[in-house]
């Protein structure tokens, strides 16, 4: 919901960082998978219940997340191997964070297996609609260029963080965070669902 909002803001930063890695050789792919293994640091540093040390690698994570797309744009256009990778190590890290808390105390168990839920759904249903967006040839510059389309709801990437970073502030009150969190992005799965049914209907 605040994403297109807020790549004002974080974009010309993002840009005149990305202009100097870029200059130093590094490559899109480079910073994606990078980040994707320090972000992964959060699933000992949650079970050990180190909530600061995971934190600071969901953050680390999340900034490599802005600046792989800045790179592959300084460095001539993202890649569909780049978006690839973008994708799915995305997916991976955000389910791999409620799992975490999972390990840190079983009473989180319940809950945090609701936000994975609700993960496939918002998941699955931004992949489907970007697979024939695709096949259709439909595309936005909304959130940015993008190597597939983006289709926004009312939990998108900043949202994420903010719910990641409040369960790490707040441990005590991950189960409430996460129900809430995880009928959010339930509404999100079925406002797009919605918008397939519109944009994808026969005739």
């Amino acid at each position: 919901m605040l994403d297109a909002a807020l790549r004002r803001l974080i974009d010309p930063p993002l840009e005149r960082a990305a202009a100097r890695i870029a200059g130093l050789g590094i490559t899109a792919n480079q910073i994606t998978l990078a980040g994707f293994l320090v972000g992964l640091l959060a699933l000992p540093a949650l079970a050990a219940q180190r909530y600061d040390l995971a934190l600071a690698a969901i953050l680390a994570n999340r900034l490599a997340d802005g600046l792989d797309g800045a790179v592959a744009r300084q460095r001539g256009g993202g890649s569909d191997l780049g978006g690839f990778l973008d994708i799915a190590c995305d997916f991976v890290f955000y389910s791999a964070v409620p799992f975490g808390f999972a390990l840190a105390e079983p009473a989180n168990a319940l809950p945090a297996a609701f936000v994975i839920f609700s993960f496939v759904g918002t998941g699955s249903s931004f992949l489907a609609y970007a697979v024939i967006a695709a096949k259709r040839g439909l595309s936005t510059s909304l959130h940015g260029r993008k190597s597939l389309y983006y289709l926004g709801g009312l939990t998108e990437g900043s949202e994420t963080i903010a719910f990641l970073a409040a369960i790490c502030l707040f441990p005590a009150a991950f189960g409430t965070l996460a129900w809430i969190f995880g009928g959010l992005c339930w509404i999100t799965t079925a406002s797009r669902l919605l918008a397939g049914r519109q944009s994808f209907r026969d005739g």
